[in-house]
């Protein structure tokens, strides 16, 4: 790393941001499913099916910072 590069300060910043919004939308997934299943237990499969395709989505988000910040660091 040359002095004064800062594409592993980019490169953290794109990755410790770009995580903060699908861990917030995954944890507010899993309390409202957990509200759901707790008013209505007898649709588990469904909200259980739902939450994942959900929590999918998101992670995908995550993942695309990821490369981003690798992008960032490496060209």
């Amino acid at each position: 790393m040359l002095e004064g590069d800062l594409s592993g300060l980019g490169a953290g910043l794109a990755i410790g941001l770009g995580a903060i919004g699908p861990g917030i939308g995954i944890g507010l997934l899993g309390a409202k499913a957990m509200e759901a299943l707790g008013r209505n237990p007898e649709a588990a499969g469904v909200i259980q099916q739902n939450m994942i395709l959900a929590i999918a989505f998101a992670e995908a988000i995550a993942i695309y910072a990821l490369v981003v910040a690798v992008i960032i660091k490496f060209v």
